[in-house]
């Protein structure tokens, strides 16, 4: 028994253990997002239903979250909108919408910071270099969760954007597609296996984003060290 022990590849399930609690932390973020939003827009909906919390209990599909730590997408328990409750229908769930990814690319600048300010404190200890792992995957995921998102295919985030900006006649056209969204998903998922773009656009995001913290952070630094 020792040796099966001794023969695993505990660098493989170090890796998958710490991809989850980051997926958890980003898919959290996103529909407290989108609720949250909702919820200032009129519609308590969100509210009603218990998903204005941090717990990830009330959000995370089990499936889903293993699917983004195994296969680099995934999904969460979608947070219910009813658009009647709004003002401007379209506009309000398009910004309803919009929150999700905004929400992922604000938390992965926010864990990139963290990242600076933590690093010379952590980087020395096994426990530390565990803590500095969660936070850039974190932030890495959190980029990719976002730019997913946006792509405007039913039923991720990018559509809803998509649909509001649309003409009525327009609009009317594309929802009696959008059933057939998951096909188009498929695809899109399909096309990422083969050609790796969305690994491609994270890494431009995570190079940006990690420029405006650098500079953020050697400003916060130059101001303190004064």
């Amino acid at each position: 028994m020792g040796n099966i022990f001794r023969n695993l590849d505990w660098s493989f399930w170090y890796g998958r253990i710490v991809s989850l609690v980051a997926v958890l932390i980003c898919m959290v973020f996103h529909e407290l997002a989108h609720g949250f939003v909702s919820h200032k827009l009129g519609d308590s909906t969100a509210k009603t239903m218990g998903r204005l919390t941090l717990n990830p209990l009330k959000h995370i599909d089990v499936l889903g979250a293993l699917a983004f730590v195994f296969f680099g997408f995934g999904w969460a328990k979608p947070v219910q909108v009813d658009p009647r409750n709004f003002k401007k229908p379209k506009r309000d769930m398009a910004i309803t919408a919009f929150a999700g990814p905004v929400s992922n690319f604000l938390l992965a600048v926010i864990f990139l910071f963290l990242l600076g300010v933590v690093f010379p404190f952590l980087r020395n200890s096994t426990a530390g270099n565990i803590v500095l792992d969660i936070i850039y995957i974190t932030a890495t995921f959190s980029v990719v969760l976002g730019i997913f998102n946006m792509i405007p295919v039913p039923p991720l985030d990018g559509s809803k954007v998509l649909f509001a900006v649309a003409s009525d006649e327009l609009y009317y056209k594309l929802m009696r597609y959008e059933r057939y969204g998951f096909i188009l998903l498929l695809f899109v998922i399909f096309l990422n296996y083969r050609t790796g773009f969305l690994s491609i656009a994270t890494d431009a995001v995570m190079n940006w984003l990690s420029n405006i913290t650098r500079f953020s952070y050697g400003i916060m630094m130059s101001i303190i060290g004064s």
